[in-house]
């Protein structure tokens, strides 16, 4: 299956990327949405936590038929002149399947996870977050992943870290030569 994971600069937000290669303006949400759904089987969008966001989103995610899911953040950005911390953001999942019940993660529709830091761009999310995000699509090892924001390649690399919890040993997202003390070990004489 195909499935979608969105991370844009938030509504409002885009003029912070503005020295990112690929910035391209304010994103347009609805169209990203409609995009999500055409092209996808399942798809993950991670938004702010503003009226201005909630606004826009909501009739497009109901519409969707997708759920609004929770990443509240154990330790945020605290900003002079701002009484009340942002300190929690929507993460609207379409499941491309029905989530499997494993040991690996007790499902919620939130997770508490601390922001990452000196990451080289502002939201670069952290693994654990992708890692919910990714079980709670639904997704399997064997799924095509989309990351449709690039940015710092996070979510490209906690989907190979998530797809390596599936891997056994030998499997190709594992080596797939033997360090040579392998070699030597194995081949010794009893």
């Amino acid at each position: 299956m195909r499935i979608g994971y969105a991370d844009p600069p938030y509504i409002g937000c885009a003029h912070l990327y503005k020295d990112h290669p690929d910035y391209a303006g304010e994103v347009d949400h609805a169209a990203l949405i409609d995009r999500l759904e055409s092209e996808y089987d399942g798809w993950v969008l991670h938004a702010a936590a503003t009226p201005r966001s909630m606004a826009v989103l909501a009739p497009l995610v109901e519409k969707a038929g997708a759920r609004w899911c929770t990443w509240v953040k154990g330790f945020a950005a605290f900003k002079r002149n701002v009484p009340v911390a942002y300190a929690w953001e929507p993460v609207i999942i379409k499941a491309a399947r029905k989530p499997m019940v494993s040991k690996r993660l007790i499902m919620r529709d939130w997770i508490q996870e601390s922001i990452t830091l000196k990451r080289g761009l502002t939201g670069a999310k952290p693994e654990a977050v992708v890692h919910w995000a990714l079980e709670l699509v639904g997704a399997r090892p064997d799924d095509d992943v989309d990351d449709m924001f690039p940015g710092t390649g996070a979510v490209e690399r906690a989907w190979q870290t998530w797809r390596g919890k599936f891997a056994l040993p030998d499997g190709p997202l594992f080596r797939t030569t033997p360090r040579p003390a392998m070699l030597e070990a194995t081949h010794a004489e009893p």
